[in-house]
């Protein structure tokens, strides 16, 4: 398996909405509720595999925004939940015994991060996206729509705490992208 930065460098965002809309589909009905929610939160939020791995119910339920502190960076972050706040609640509500929200069935403790890097390529698989999906493609994927959505790359690199604005549309895959739109029509 891949390292921790291999995986980073290797993984793309999901580029294409019905792709998108593919693989939560494929997350609800294969994988599952909690696979689902997770990689919905992670899409809409920026954060983590590991900052969203290490949530708990109380961090959230009921709660339009929280504050964490990055696990990497140690920064804190308001989280905003107005766009997941129903269907986060929903699922919250089908979890008992646990203080996880994103609880392992071995135990009370959370998924690992491998477990949530196999579902995550499970579901790819079913919905036919090509090799490059890990847990940072959410991450990715909400830097990509973010930026396609606002095209602020300013507050996007703060928010995903990159010390320059050209590593952030390099992190996204935008320069590459632009590049090759660029390139389509050019003739001489």
């Amino acid at each position: 398996m891949a390292s921790k930065k291999d995986e980073i460098k290797d993984v793309q965002p999901i580029r294409s909405l019905e792709k998108l809309e593919d693989m939560k589909w494929s997350l609800k009905k294969w994988c599952g509720e909690r696979d689902y929610i997770l990689f919905l939160l992670g899409i809409n939020t920026g954060l983590r595999v590991s900052d969203l791995l290490a949530l708990k119910i109380n961090d959230v339920k009921k709660k339009k925004d929280f504050v964490i502190k990055e696990g990497k960076t140690k920064k804190q972050r308001t989280i905003q939940l107005n766009n997941v706040y129903e269907e986060l609640n929903a699922y919250i509500d089908t979890l008992h015994g646990t203080e996880w929200l994103f609880p392992s069935r071995k135990g009370d403790k959370p998924i690992s991060r491998i477990q949530a890097y196999r579902q995550l390529n499970k579901a790819s698989d079913m919905v036919d996206i090509p090799d490059g999906i890990g847990t940072h493609t959410m991450r990715k994927t909400f830097g990509y729509w973010y930026y396609k959505q606002s095209k602020d790359v300013a507050k996007l690199q703060m928010i995903l705490n990159h010390s320059h604005p050209d590593i952030t549309l390099k992190y996204i895959g935008i320069t590459e992208e632009e590049i090759e739109n660029s390139l389509l029509n050019f003739k001489l």
